[in-house]
C-alpha cells in the first residue's frame, strides 16, 4: 500500500537532515515507521545509548522538517537508547540506580499512577473515579491516559473531537466534570489500532505528559496499561511518582498478577498506597441478597500478607457500568449514592 501524501512528502523533508556520520535521517537505519493519525504525526529514532545528546540536533531539525508537510497535526519525534551498550561487560552486576534521572512535571504536584497486574479488572473506572473523589476534597485534578493500546479515559468521561494546541505546539488537555485531561484516544480514527513497539509507546508517553499544558494541578492520576512492561518501567524511572494505586478484584487469578504488579513497583521503589478490591460483591437490586461473585476478602488477605494498606472495597453495580459507558462516572452522576461513596472513602485515604 502506497504512503499517504503526508507521510511520503515527510520522509522526503528527512532526507534533507543529516545523521552523525553524514547520512541523511530517512536513509538511518534506527529510523522508525512514521505514524499518522488525524491529530498527530510521530516517530522514533533509535540510538545507541549515550548519542542522544549527539542526536539533539537531529531530533529538532526533524522536527522542523516533518512540521512543514504535518498539515497542522502535533509532531511527535521521539530520541530511544533502548539496547544494552555493546562494550558491557559480560555477567557484570546491573547497576543499583538507572541512568535516567526522574524529573517532575511542569505545573503538577503530585503524580499518582494506577495500575493492575491484568485487564478486565476495572482499573480505569477506578482511576477516573478516584480522580473526581480527589476533586470533591477541593484538589485540582487531571488524568492521563497512559494505556495507549487499549485507551478508555475518552470512553468513561464522555471526550469527543480532537485536542487543541496551545502556545509552541502544547496539547492543550480536555475538561470533563472538572478534571484535566488527556489521552491518545481522540487522535485516532474509530477502531484505529495503535502498532507501536515498547520504545516508541513510551515515548509517545513521553510526550503526551509532558507537551501538555497542565496549568497546575494538585494531583494528576495516570491510568497505566495492565501488565508490568514497557510504559510503566519507562514511566517510573523517568517521572517522580508520588505512589500507586493498585486495583484487582477478589478472585486469585485476578491477585496473582496484581501481586506481580507490586513486586515491579516494590523494586523500582515507588511507594505504593494500597490495594483496591473491585467488583468486591453484588446486592440483587430485586431482593438485596448479597452474592460474591469473584469471591470476596482476597484484596484484603493479600494486602495484609504484603504489609500494604488496604484502601476498600468497590462494589459490583449496574449504575457503574451504566454510568460509565454514558462518559459519566458516578462520582459526577450520584456522588451521594454508595457505590460513589466507596470511591470517595478510598480518596481520603490516598489523600
Amino acid at each position: 500500500m502506497a504512503d499517504h501524501p503526508v507521510i511520503a512528502a515527510v520522509k522526503l523533508a528527512l532526507k534533507t537532515v543529516q545523521v552523525p556520520g553524514g547520512s541523511s535521517l530517512a536513509d538511518y537505519p534506527g529510523m522508525s515507521d512514521i505514524i499518522l493519525t488525524p491529530s498527530a504525526l510521530a516517530f522514533a529514532i533509535s540510538v545507541e545509548p549515550g548519542m542522544e545528546g549527539a542526536f539533539g540536533p537531529v531530533q529538532a531539525a526533524a522536527t522542523e522538517a516533518a512540521n512543514a508537510h504535518a498539515e497542522g497535526r502535533k509532531v511527535l519525534v521521539s530520541i530511544t537508547a533502548d539496547r544494552a551498550p555493546a562494550n558491557a561487560k559480560a555477567g557484570a552486576a546491573p547497576q543499583q540506580k538507572s541512568q535516567v534521572q526522574t524529573s517532575p512535571v511542569k505545573g503538577i504536584k503530585q503524580i499518582i499512577a494506577v495500575a493492575s497486574g491484568k485487564g478486565g479488572v476495572g482499573k480505569s473506572t477506578c482511576s477516573v473515579n478516584l480522580a473526581l473523589a480527589l476533586k470533591s476534597t477541593g484538589l485540582k485534578v487531571g488524568v492521563l491516559d497512559a494505556d495507549l493500546y487499549g485507551p478508555s479515559i475518552p470512553k468513561l468521561l464522555g471526550i469527543e473531537g480532537k485536542p487543541a494546541f496551545r502556545d509552541e505546539k502544547m496539547f492543550q488537555p480536555f475538561e470533563a466534570h472538572g478534571l484535566e485531561a488527556m489521552s491518545i484516544g481522540p487522535m485516532l480514527e474509530p477502531d484505529q489500532a495503535v502498532v507501536w513497539r515498547g520504545p516508541m509507546a513510551s515515548s509517545a508517553l513521553r510526550q503526551l505528559l509532558r507537551e501538555t499544558d497542565w496549568g497546575n494541578l494538585d494531583v494528576l492520576i495516570i491510568d497505566l496499561p495492565p501488565g508490568t512492561g514497557d510504559i510503566q518501567i519507562s514511566l517510573c524511572q523517568q517521572v517522580e511518582l508520588t505512589g500507586v494505586v493498585i486495583v484487582s478484584t477478589p478472585q486469585d487469578l485476578a491477585l496473582i498478577d496484581a501481586k506481580k504488579a507490586m513486586d515491579m513497583f516494590m523494586r523500582l521503589k515507588i511507594p505504593i498506597f494500597g490495594l483496591i478490591e473491585n467488583m468486591s460483591y453484588f446486592i440483587a437490586p430485586d431482593t438485596g441478597k448479597r452474592y460474591d461473585i469473584f469471591g470476596h476478602g482476597g484484596a484484603k488477605a493479600t494486602a495484609e500478607q504484603m504489609n500494604i494498606p488496604f484502601l476498600g472495597e468497590v462494589p459490583l453495580h449496574m449504575s457503574i457500568r451504566e454510568q460509565s459507558d454514558a462518559g459519566t462516572p458516578v462520582c459526577a452522576s450520584d456522588p451521594d449514592g454508595k457505590e460513589a461513596q466507596a470511591f470517595m472513602e478510598i480518596a481520603k485515604k490516598v489523600a
